[in-house]
């Protein structure tokens, strides 16, 4: 029985349901369908903060309204502080600085961007995963570089969810600790989480593949290859007893 192609085709149903989720993040604030617009990393109260909205959402692209709408952008890799003006009075201390044009402390400058590169990186690695998932369900060798290749993404992604978390919890806490209302975004989290999750055992599925058997590939299992030793014994020892009665005959 061949146990590569369940091992790399249930790899590949954890690597599309990784991208998909991946994809609801990306995009968040795009379009104003569900779940886009319930996807962000944060909401906080930014009233009385020069240039800023009342409400602002933290997307990967954009910085929107309390509904993921009349969004700023979008910017690759944004500064934190695109949500309000250079130089604006009313931010929480630790959050503005001379970074971003002035809009971003140094910490949250490098926090956010390094997080979101990584989240990109992680992309392109998943989806080279996800097309070399598809050589998983033929052999070993598929098991491996599908495995290699989302082994790959797996860190990365392990650093972006991570960096991004961080980030927006601080923030989260700075913003309340300034006496404003902020709170995490339960999609994007969840989302990212997921899609870590799912990648991850989308990796264990492939490198189960590389143990697979090798009776379906035209080499023996450990079972047959005993039964044939053992076929091969009493052949010998029939063969020996026909010679014997033979020589006294």
């Amino acid at each position: 029985m061949n146990t590569k192609l369940p091992f790399g085709g249930l790899g590949l149903v954890f690597i599309s349901g990784s991208l998909v989720l991946l994809f609801f993040v990306i995009l968040s604030g795009v379009q104003n369908s569900t779940p886009l617009n319930k996807t962000y990393f944060l909401q906080a109260d930014t009233s009385g903060i020069t240039g800023a909205q009342d409400v602002t959402r933290w997307t990967y692209f954009y910085m929107c309204d309390g509904s993921n709408r009349n969004c700023d952008g979008p910017w690759p890799a944004p500064p934190f502080g695109y949500a309000w003006d250079r130089d604006a009075s009313g931010v929480p201390d630790s959050l503005i600085g001379g970074h971003g044009r002035g809009t971003t402390s140094q910490q949250y400058f490098y926090m956010w961007r390094f997080g979101w590169v990584f989240y990109m990186i992680a992309l392109f690695f998943i989806v080279l995963a996800w097309f070399a998932s598809f050589l998983a369900c033929c052999g070993r060798l598929g098991s491996a570089i599908a495995g290699l290749v989302a082994i790959t993404g797996l860190f990365f992604l392990t650093l972006a969810v991570s960096l991004m978390t961080a980030t927006f919890v601080k923030a989260r806490d700075a913003f309340q600790s300034a006496g404003r209302d902020a709170s995490l975004g339960r999609y994007a989290f969840g989302f990212s989480w997921g899609a870590w999750a799912a990648l991850f055992i989308a990796t264990v599925l492939f490198c189960l593949g590389l143990r697979g058997d090798k009776s379906g590939s035209g080499g023996y299992s450990g079972r047959s290859w005993r039964r044939n030793k053992s076929t091969r014994s009493r052949r010998s020892y029939d063969m020996g007893s026909r010679r014997v009665k033979d020589d006294y005959s």
